[in-house]
């Protein structure tokens, strides 16, 4: 099979109705073959609020994405199916799977419906420095040169990725989610949200692993814009299991939060 393109503009291409192929810009930091967990959380994302038959008057509300497997970079077909539906909920799932081969990441969305003007909208905390007052800081060393690192743009109102500890990053999608195709604000937090164990790592990329196998995101308030906020915390037990977990924002303030659990282990 040849490699994705390098010079790709996006994180997938479509190849029909429900396939997609995987360019290398969607590629994580622990293998070549694999992607960050951020562009297929998105890529459910999507199929979640535009598969056939959605109700127009529900918003996303929390969504889980269990990670079966690393997710190669390599065509994957995406599926949705209805779990249950009330009057004012709807569960739907989705999944992702490469030809041939078992699924490889899950999303469970829970959708609430919503009435507009039902009351006054309450600020669950303050808005943070703005992506204006945030600095560009470099990436932790990777061993390729093209990757989601270099797709999405980080500016850090507090912390670093070469620092220890709870961090505030501003990240923005330097290219779409599909080529071709309007990517929405809820899809850019999709793709950031899973970033808060990167963002806040606690332990050295070069002697330890520290991957997540699930992220939970809950969002009280539709995303808007291209910046998305992580202020972003990870605690890790002596025994090798952790959490990072992350308030997450747009330019007007808090939307919601993300929390991933961490399997950690040395090189």
């Amino acid at each position: 099979m040849s490699e994705p393109d390098s010079d790709a503009e996006a994180f997938f291409e479509r190849v029909a109705e429900d396939r997609f192929r995987p360019t290398l810009l969607t590629r994580g930091p622990w293998s070549p073959h694999t992607q960050h967990a951020g562009p297929p959380a998105a890529l459910l994302g999507r199929a979640v609020q535009d598969r056939p038959g959605a109700r127009e008057d529900m918003r996303l509300a929390r969504v889980t994405f269990d990670i079966l497997r690393p997710v190669p970079i390599r065509p994957l077909t995406v599926e949705t199916r209805l779990l249950r539906q009330g009057r004012g909920t709807e569960l739907v799932e989705a999944s992702l799977r490469p030809d041939g081969e078992a699924e490889v990441m899950r999303a469970t969305a829970l959708r609430i419906r919503t009435e507009p003007g039902a009351h006054p909208a309450v600020a669950p905390g303050p808005a943070l420095p703005g992506p204006g007052e945030a600095e560009p800081e470099p990436f932790y060393p990777v061993p390729w040169e093209t990757g989601y690192h270099t797709a999405v743009e980080c500016r850090f109102a507090a912390g670093s990725f070469l620092g220890r500890g709870p961090a505030t990053c501003w990240m923005r999608m330097r290219v779409p989610l599909v080529a071709g195709e309007k990517t929405s604000p809820l899809e850019r937090v999709l793709v950031a949200a899973d970033s808060g164990n990167g963002v806040s790592n606690v332990l050295d990329f070069a002697s330890h692993v520290f991957v997540n196998p699930d992220l939970t995101v809950h969002l009280h308030r539709h995303p808007v814009g291209e910046w998305v906020c992580l202020d972003a915390r990870t605690g890790v037990d002596d025994a090798g299991l952790g959490m990072a977990e992350a308030a997450l924002h747009d330019e007007r303030g808090p939307i919601g939060r993300s929390v991933q659990s961490l399997f950690v282990t040395r090189r």
